[in-house]
């Protein structure tokens, strides 16, 4: 190998040590190391930039911004709350979970749909007694899982993707991963049910923490005559299987129906009272037609549906509020804000919330004017005010339009009539113009860090290209493997794929180990195609690890798992899918192309 070759995987090497002990952000160390390799002319500048107008990062932008229109219209919530519905045990969640995780994955953003359903699992569990523990890594695998059955199914796929472009190689069909994606997903589904699940810990001092160490209010609710509850029993309407709450009674002019039967028939007008803690609460609000009866006329807030703000606020010993009922303070007149809940000291207020008489140390939640923490934060009436981050209000007026759109973007990714990039800009474009998503949500529901991240890496790739490092390599692994032939090549690229995504990102990985891919094609003098589809899956299949995938990540601490958990649980079904892609790759994708 000539000097620079050997300088450049130096660099390299260095790159993947930082990012294993985790010296710095990923995109910074990307960034730095594509840096270097221009100021050391191994790439010109413009292959130093190259990565930020490609095609597949960019694809991967705009659908940030697909998904979030998706969740800002309550699509996504929709589905994740009437996934578990009336499962009972943890066999039947992980197959209620397995047939809608793994279609929506495929088709979004993993990170999203893990956010979501963590809390809908966690509460499944706190009301059936089952250890989260027992359930959130299945959910991470099943999103990872899902991610490898079609083009969009994972930002790597479409990495990958870019790069086939940019390298004169045919670009993927939506589903042309899905082949092997599809049975290696139901291989890793199977592995679950019957061996992984017996592997999961049970961490009975998570149980506990879930039971009732958190802060429960008391809120009231108004049904709409337009609400889809109007005439459904109690039971149909799904509102004893509400993780987190409790309905303890409807009022029903001037009556009061208590305890509340599961066959009692929900009317318009009737008040219904919960009692439940705020994440609770804020689902709830979303049942549509089902609004808060924070005030007698039961009016919400109209003019500033799409700027409100919910937030809890602490009544101080000092408040002119003491002593008032919610009804005689005038919230909304005094302070623009609207009384949704009451909690007192772990106590239930046995009154309507406008009736209930305010002491100190209250805390009130409210939905508020976009600015009321700036205003009221050292008002005296207040101890504390903090903002609910987690609540936003939905725009369910929005959700067929957003539906609409995403399965004419579907429908235009599957048959190829418009370029997978452009059809995910035009409608992320239209997403915004419709009114689904704000342009400034649109903005801030793009990961930056990952772009970067991606861009970046691309000059790090070709650095391998240029300065014959990727070459030596690949000439390395062929001598080495030439007595069986590229199905052991194959072999080798897949399992150092699956074990460079444990340590370092899967972006990361596939754009480093793509020129390998390449090289090896060449010097066997076959079809590089087999090997980079052995690249997307292997860059996907994190399962070993908690860093090596972010699903992963945000179910290590809800979960209250220990590293070893990972290692236990994913080396087995890491081993049953690399066996599974190097039997089904060849037959899908011959060597002789």
């Amino acid at each position: 190998m000539s000097m620079e070759a050997w300088m450049t995987l130096g660099v390299v090497f260095a790159l993947f040590v930082a990012l294993v002990k985790n010296i710095g952000p990923p995109d910074l160390l990307f960034m730095g190391a594509t840096s270097l390799f221009a100021l050391l002319g191994v790439i010109t500048p413009k292959e130093a930039f190259a990565g930020f107008s490609n095609a597949g990062m960019l694809t991967v932008a705009v659908l940030f911004v697909v998904v979030a229109a998706l969740r800002e219209t309550g699509v996504l919530d929709f589905i994740g709350h009437h996934v578990l519905g009336r499962a009972r045990s943890e066999k039947a969640v992980l197959l209620r979970l397995s047939g809608v995780i793994l279609p929506m994955s495929a088709f979004l953003n993993n990170t999203p749909i893990v956010a979501m359903f963590v809390p809908v699992v966690i509460e499944w569990s706190r009301r059936n007694k089952v250890s989260p523990s027992k359930l959130l890594i299945p959910l991470s695998y099943l999103a990872i899982l899902g991610g490898t059955c079609t083009l969009i199914g994972t930002s790597t796929n479409l990495v990958v993707n870019g790069l086939m472009v940019d390298s004169g190689i045919r670009g993927m069909s939506l589903f042309e991963i899905g082949k092997v994606g599809l049975p290696y997903a139901i291989i890793g589904v199977a592995y679950l049910l019957l061996v992984g699940r017996k592997m999961l810990p049970e961490r009975k001092e998570l149980l506990e923490q879930l039971g009732d160490s958190r802060k429960e209010y008391m809120t009231e609710m108004f049904v709409q005559p337009t609400s889809r509850l109007v005439g459904q029993t109690v039971e149909q309407a799904g509102l004893r299987q509400l993780p987190g709450l409790f309905l303890i009674e409807i009022e029903r002019s001037g009556s009061v129906i208590a305890p509340v039967g599961p066959d009692d028939v929900i009317l318009a007008s009737d008040r219904l009272v919960f009692t439940g803690i705020v994440s609770s609460i804020i689902e709830l609000e979303k049942i549509p037609g089902l609004i808060p009866a924070a005030e007698e006329e039961a009016t919400p807030f109209t003019a500033l549906e799409k700027h409100r703000r919910m937030c809890e606020a602490v009544i101080s010993e000092s408040s002119p509020l003491v002593g008032k009922t919610i009804r005689d303070a005038d919230f909304r007149a005094t302070y623009g804000a609207a009384v949704v809940a009451v909690h007192r000291g772990g106590k239930r207020v046995e009154k309507k919330i406008g009736d209930i008489e305010l002491h100190p140390g209250d805390t009130l939640l409210m939905q508020v004017r976009p600015h009321f923490s700036r205003a009221y934060r050292h008002d005296p009436a207040f101890y504390l005010i903090s903002d609910v981050e987690d609540w936003r209000p939905i725009r369910r007026e929005r959700a067929w339009i957003a539906v609409i759109l995403f399965a004419v973007l579907i429908t235009l990714m599957t048959s190829g009539i418009v370029d997978t990039a452009v059809a995910a800009t035009a409608i992320a474009f239209l997403m915004v113009a419709c009114g689904c998503i704000s342009s400034g949500d649109a903005r801030r529901s793009i990961e930056w860090q990952v772009l970067v991240t991606i861009a970046a890496a691309f000059g790090v790739g070709a650095a391998l290209e240029n300065s014959g490092a990727a070459t030596a390599v690949a000439q390395l692994l062929v001598e080495s493997t030439q007595v069986w032939g590229p199905v052991a090549a194959l072999a080798v690229i897949y399992l150092i794929g699956s074990l460079m995504t444990e340590v370092i990102t899967n972006n990361a990985a596939a754009v480093l180990i793509f020129p390998f891919c390449l090289e090896t094609a060449r010097l066997y003098d076959v079809d590089p195609r087999p090997f980079l589809m052995a690249l997307v899956l292997s860059a996907s299949a994190s399962f070993m690890t908690p860093i090596g995938y972010q699903t992963n990540m945000m179910v290590y601490g809800p979960g209250g798992y220990r590293f070893g958990d990972f290692v236990k649980i994913g080396t087995p079904l890491n081993f049953v899918l690399w066996i599974t892609a190097v039997i089904l790759i060849p037959i899908f994708w011959p060597f002789s192309g």
